[in-house]
């Protein structure tokens, strides 16, 4: 009997032992969730009501709303860089915004122009003018206005004087500031431009056709050196420069046919996340392609050769 009553505490001895470090588990777990739910989140509560809550609610500013246009797809570190910066730049101008990411999730080459098209359809009613935005570009100069642009009167302000990388005169990429009224009138942006480059030079040419007076900053006393912080890692995530099937030749003449009104995509989720507990929405769009149209949506070896020798 004394052996028996000597034993039991040694059988209880482990399983104490366990619970001590299951608790201990539990408790720095919690806590790591803690940190990572402090930089990426979903908001719990939302106060939406925009489009099926695409937008959060805000009053309007005399410039009206502004919807921040984000083609995106696997840049989840430029992003969390991105968001902040902006939220800091835009509030400090008082401006009424939103963040919208375009994230593509379809297997097609990335096609910068149509998920502006599918993100413009997605939330134009709710918005006053759009600035289509790189991720990796980020405004340091508090100059730089992101205020509504006059009707006709798109205003550049990653202007070619001012850009880190590209200065000819007709550039109209990186950010772009329209009003809803003026991007439809030009039908947007066209869908033919799979994978790196020419679509902003097409959607120039689109501007100037329709009598527009492209503007860009004035007030400005830094330059390219200093306007903007480029972030983006050309050596770890190269462009896909790729050309196949005709796309060298048919992306080079002007298309005047696609765009806002024919852009094929569905919208397979709408997520409200925040960064840094700043709030933003990411739209999951899945572009669909014409491969009869644009073949060149896919590349495979047999039908690509690269034209460019280096990395843009």
């Amino acid at each position: 009997m004394a052996s028996t009553l000597k034993g039991k505490p040694k059988m209880l001895e482990v399983p104490l032992r366990s619970l001590l470090c299951m608790m201990a588990t539990v408790v720095v777990s919690a806590f790591l969730l803690t940190l990572i739910a402090s930089s990426i989140s979903s908001p719990s509560d939302c106060a939406c009501s925009r489009a099926n809550a695409v937008g959060v609610d805000a009053a309007s500013t005399p410039d009206g709303r502004l919807a921040v246009l984000v083609p995106f797809r696997d840049r989840f570190d430029e992003l969390i860089e991105f968001v902040p910066h902006m939220y800091s730049f835009l509030r400090h101008q008082g401006l009424d915004f939103e963040i919208f990411v375009l994230n593509q999730v379809d297997q097609f080459r990335f096609n910068r122009a149509s998920l502006i098209n599918a993100g413009f359809k997605t939330v134009r009613q709710y918005y006053d003018y759009i600035a289509i935005h790189d991720v990796d570009l980020l405004p340091l100069n508090l100059n730089l206005s992101y205020a509504k642009p006059q009707s006709g009167r798109p205003f550049h302000v990653a202007a070619p004087n001012l850009h880190p990388r590209y200065h000819y005169s007709t550039f109209a990429g990186g950010i772009l500031l329209i009003t809803t009224q003026d991007f439809e009138m030009v039908n947007g942006m066209s869908n033919k431009f799979w994978g790196w480059g020419l679509e902003d030079d097409d959607f120039y040419d689109r501007m100037i056709e329709a009598h527009f007076k492209v503007t860009r900053p004035t007030n400005v006393a830094t330059d390219s050196s200093n306007t903007f912080r480029h972030i983006h890692d050309s050596a770890w995530r190269k462009r896909d420069t790729n050309k196949c099937f005709d796309q060298n030749r048919e992306t080079r003449r002007k298309d005047r046919t696609t765009g806002i009104i024919d852009v094929n995509y569905q919208l397979r989720a709408t997520h409200h996340l925040k960064i840094n507990n700043l709030p933003f929405t990411l739209l999951n769009i899945e572009l669909e392609c014409d491969k009869v149209l644009t073949p060149w949506c896919e590349c495979d070896q047999s039908s690509f050769f690269n034209i460019f020798s280096g990395v843009f």
